[in-house]
């Protein structure tokens, strides 16, 4: 045994876009929105806003995501 628990599995492959909002403003300034109850920080953004995002990390516990444009 590896003694590593996966418990969590997360909902989020890097590269994929999703359509959030952003629902409140984590510490360190960073927008939070939710995929599937996974919590997505994403920088650059605000309580309120509707933004398209592509994952550019996932850890067990979270991941991350920026603002695309098209």
């Amino acid at each position: 045994m590896s003694g590593e628990r996966r418990d969590i599995n997360s909902p989020l492959n890097v590269g994929d876009t999703y359509d959030v909002s952003i629902e409140d403003v984590g510490r360190e300034g960073d927008g939070i929105a939710r995929v599937e109850g996974f919590v997505v920080f994403v920088p650059n953004t605000k309580k309120g806003d509707n933004v398209k995002i592509r994952i550019s990390k996932v850890s067990r516990r979270v991941g991350f995501g920026e603002v695309v444009t098209e």
